[in-house]
């Protein structure tokens, strides 16, 4: 799988965090590589067009963020 370096950078910060006494943060993300493991494998089993999927996704981070800057 082409994205399999995602679930090891995550990997790498979570053993850091848990060398480190950052439990919490160690914890989340353990659960954040499965969420993306999954995510990934549903992607790949849907044939998903994965450049035109991260265009359309980045756009909306873009705007969620903006949107957080007035609610306040």
């Amino acid at each position: 799988m082409k994205h399999d370096w995602m679930i090891d950078v995550l990997a790498d910060l979570e053993n850091y965090a848990q060398k480190n006494g950052l439990a919490a943060v160690a914890e989340h993300l353990n659960d954040t590589k499965l969420v993306a493991a999954t995510e990934i494998s549903s992607l790949v089993n849907d044939g998903v067009d994965l450049a035109a999927g991260h265009a359309e996704q980045t756009g909306n981070d873009h705007r969620l963020h903006d949107a957080g800057k007035f609610a306040g």
